[in-house]
């Protein structure tokens, strides 16, 4: 299976990276085509701009040539790992960019039956994706995070289940409080990536 593993972490050697390897490794030692796209390495850029935004309806002018690899990669994958730390109880900017720049009309939704470009019933377009799993590490508590509303994983729950179309919402593993748990806890949350993404 082509696993296209999303990655949106700054520092090479950073916690988050470690739990990104572990899921590339994983994916390829159980026989699947792992795709790591590592935004911050690759220097995607996330701002969505004002052509990007004016032509953001417009299929298929809207994949420009900047945007064209991300798009095949996406619709080339039969599953997404989307690997990333949450900062200020969100995704960080770059993968909120990528969200906003690649999910597209024409990629990841289709207005069908509409009298212009930009109306229409929404239909979801990446039915190809057959799992979805989100992984991230929080520097805040799980009782202070749910205190917030847990926006990630509300998304990540929900947004997720529509965007994909899938009959179950995506997987989430998430190491809460990481900064203050003990090297042992880190090393299990690995344990558990890999026992979850080692089942696909």
């Amino acid at each position: 299976m082509r696993v296209m593993v999303l990655h949106a972490h700054p520092v090479e050697d950073s916690y988050n990276r470690a739990l990104c390897n572990v899921v590339v490794e994983t994916l390829r030692a159980k026989g699947h085509q792992p795709d790591l796209v590592d935004l911050y390495a690759e220097n995607f850029q996330p701002v969505l701009t004002r052509d990007d935004r004016r032509r953001y309806h417009h299929v298929p002018e809207n994949i420009t040539t900047e945007l064209k690899p991300y798009v095949d990669r996406l619709m080339a994958a039969e599953a997404l790992v989307i690997v990333h730390p949450v900062w200020n109880y969100g995704f960080p900017a770059i993968l909120k960019g990528y969200f906003d720049r690649v999910f597209l009309p024409g990629v990841s939704f289709i207005l069908e039956g509409g009298d212009s470009p930009d109306k229409g019933r929404l239909i979801p377009n990446l039915k190809h994706i057959k799992r979805v799993a989100f992984v991230t590490s929080y520097g805040g508590d799980r009782f202070r995070s749910w205190l917030m509303g847990d926006p990630p994983r509300r998304n990540a729950k929900r947004w997720g289940w529509v965007t994909f179309g899938g009959w179950l919402p995506p997987t989430y593993l998430a190491l809460y409080d990481m900064n203050n748990v003990t090297p042992a806890q880190l090393e299990a949350f690995k344990d558990k990536v890999r026992r979850v993404i080692g089942r696909w």
